[in-house]
């Protein structure tokens, strides 16, 4: 195997644990909410992953800005990134749980 067949392997090897660990830390955060709607309405429950996800995003973006007119510049090109991904990520979803209602 060359090396760069063998970059490639790793590469993708890192790649698949990466997705692994982002659908595990998904889960546990599903799993909070579900045991949160035991005691709280769901919407509720919806609306505060809706604010930390908002809140958290803020954070990243402002850790990652060395300087407040950093930050400033990088504000809205961050709003857009986070909310095409948000997008994207709850058009698969409601695609997925649609699919349920066809085999009723």
């Amino acid at each position: 195997m060359s090396d760069i067949e063998e970059q490639e392997k790793q590469t993708k090897q890192k790649q698949k644990e990466a997705n692994e660990n982002f659908i595990k830390l998904a889960d546990i955060f599903i799993a909070q909410a579900n045991a949160e709607c035991e005691n709280a309405d769901h919407q509720l429950v919806n609306a505060s992953l809706l604010y930390a996800s908002a809140r958290f995003s803020s954070f990243i973006t402002a850790s990652m800005s060395e300087t407040k007119e950093s930050f400033e510049e990088n504000v809205d090109g961050a709003i857009e990134f986070y909310t095409e991904e948000f997008n994207k990520m709850l058009k698969e979803h409601m695609k997925q749980y649609g699919s349920v209602f066809d085999k009723k």
